[in-house]
């Protein structure tokens, strides 16, 4: 597609965007406690709230983006982030106290109903984008490292404007949200495919979804789980970083970020050296997938046997780079393997997963973290052996495809004839 470059670019931003509009707050959260006079599970909920609204309209955003269209679905939901920030800003500067907290807890709520229609809906759209299952996967892996990235930059940026002004961080989430919105404005144009697209209506939809779930489950639910394991390791690793290191090294502020930013940085070359080399082979994916699974649990289970902070952030960062090498062929598998017309809704559903994973790993790790170090790291090893299994057992790509064929044609003249809902990857 011409100016698809620009597109990907512009698509890029998105999860850029979303990702510093959430992980900035995390360094100010002891700064907004301190100012607003509020305890820490009720700071802790500025950020679990996003993730829990963000969860439950996913699929909702993923079923609109079917039926009208993506562009039309996030261009709507990257104002309503903008106005969610705008409102948290407005709260922070004209209220003080609990007062200040209801209503910037409110625009956090706006703010992640916006997110749950903007980033979610990037993945389906570069499917869309290019015929090429190559191009596909590199512009997977290109999405895939600006969400990693932003991760990278987020504690850093985050801790920096904190120094300047305590919600400077809400400032600056509506300003990028406009930035995206412009670029995604000019930038990307609908596919041809999307134009042509029969409309279904909502019963025939449900009825296409479930038909799909019941045929390729084994492999969906399997990517889902994958990818659910991924964001686990990846929040619950960054939760226990940064309380390990501010409680027992004393770092604070951009010291600490730097520090939490080595594994996301790690994280984040892998996953663009995935995306830039699976191309369309779906074995290929299958193995990097299982590869990536099995570095993290090694890693996991190698941090367990000790303490030492070089020693843990050398092997955490490790566990990094076997996630990092995971996602983009996640997505890439999940992606390629379902029509169009039902991509984003399944691709939502795959996403809400992956915040579920967000959402569970703080509250679990500071569980174990009473248990015992050893308890804490041989969970999480257990759990990323759990993904690897289900990625060696249950993600099987069929034989015409495992060396890169394209089945596409063969298959669509299937469809014609025959179930409408026949599988790409078994």
């Amino acid at each position: 597609m011409k100016g698809s470059k620009g597109a990907l670019i512009a698509l890029a931003s998105i999860p850029l965007i979303m990702t510093l509009g959430n992980s900035m707050l995390l360094p100010i959260l002891p700064q907004i406690s301190k100012k607003l006079g509020i305890n820490a599970f009720q700071v802790s909920m500025i950020i679990t709230v996003y993730g829990l609204i963000a969860i439950l309209m996913i699929p909702v955003a993923g079923y609109l983006s079917d039926r009208f269209g993506r562009k039309i679905v996030i261009l709507p939901s990257l104002i309503l982030a903008a106005i969610g920030g705008a409102i948290c800003v407005a709260a922070a500067w004209f209220l003080t106290g609990i007062t200040a907290y209801w209503v910037i807890l409110g625009g956090r709520l706006v703010q992640g109903i916006g997110a749950a229609g903007a980033f979610p809906i990037v993945l389906p759209f570069v499917g869309d984008l290019f015929k090429d299952e190559k191009e596909v996967s590199k512009g997977l892996g290109i999405i895939e490292t600006s969400n990693t990235f932003g991760k990278v930059l987020s504690p850093i940026l985050g801790a920096y404007l904190g120094t300047l002004l305590w919600y400077a961080p809400f400032i600056a989430i509506p300003a990028l949200c406009l930035i995206s919105f412009a670029l995604v404005v000019f930038l990307v144009k609908k596919p041809k495919s999307e134009e042509k697209a029969e409309k279904k209506s909502i019963g025939q939809f449900l009825t296409g979804i479930k038909e799909i779930l019941h045929e390729r489950g084994r492999w969906l639910y399997a990517i889902f789980a994958i990818g659910g394991i991924c964001m686990f390791a990846t929040f619950g690793v960054l939760f226990y970083l940064s309380e390990t290191l501010e409680s027992e090294y004393n770092l604070h502020g951009a010291s600490k970020g730097f520090v939490l930013a080595i594994p996301l940085a790690l994280l984040c070359l892998a996953s663009y050296g995935s995306g830039k080399i699976i191309g369309k082979n779906k074995l290929l994916m299958k193995w990097l997938g299982f590869g990536g699974m099995a570095v993290l649990t090694a890693a996991m289970l190698i941090t367990g046997f000790s303490q030492n902070i070089y020693f843990m952030v050398g092997f955490l960062s490790l566990s990094g780079v076997g996630i990092g090498v995971v996602l983009p062929c996640m997505d890439a598998l999940i992606t390629e393997g379902i029509e169009k017309e039902n991509r984003g809704t399944i691709t939502s559903l795959y996403s809400s997963m992956r915040f579920i994973g967000v959402a569970l790993g703080p509250p679990v790790v500071s569980l174990l973290m009473n248990r015992g170090h050893w308890v804490l790291f041989g969970t999480m090893a257990a759990v990323g052996a759990a993904g690897g299994l289900l990625s060696f057992f249950a993600v099987t790509p069929s034989k015409g495809e495992a060396g890169g064929e394209n089945n596409l044609k063969q298959t669509s003249m299937k469809h014609k004839k025959g179930n409408p809902m026949r599988q790409r990857v078994r």
